[in-house]
């Protein structure tokens, strides 16, 4: 079974217009996830040490830590945003891939 999209000039750009503001807000959400590993006042006792370095690690350094999650996040957008910029001919193509991105970033709560 062969898929086409066809989307008008005027709607693509609206998409990447968006894509563009989003990633925009990302790369600031970034910056600010950036200074969540200073993590200063807990005190000198060891479990204020422990509780420090747990913070520490949500925010930046590992695959499940904030700043991973938006780097992870800011990729697969552009990916989005990259394959409806070519006329939207690449978002097929794409469309899984990108789906498949976005659940394996999901944050579990």
């Amino acid at each position: 079974m062969v898929e086409f999209v066809r989307l008008e000039p005027g709607v693509i750009d609206e998409i990447v217009t968006i894509c563009n503001t989003m990633l925009d807000e990302l790369t600031i959400t970034r910056d600010i996830a950036d200074g969540l590993s200073e993590t200063h006042g807990f005190g000198d006792c060891e479990s204020a040490r422990q509780l420090a370095a747990g913070f520490a690690r949500k925010a930046s350094g590992t695959p499940e830590s904030a700043r991973e999650r938006i780097d992870q996040f800011i990729a697969t957008l552009t990916d989005l945003r990259d394959a409806f910029a070519t006329g939207g001919e690449a978002f097929l193509d794409a469309e899984f891939d990108w789906a498949r991105q976005l659940r394996s970033a999901e944050i579990e709560l």
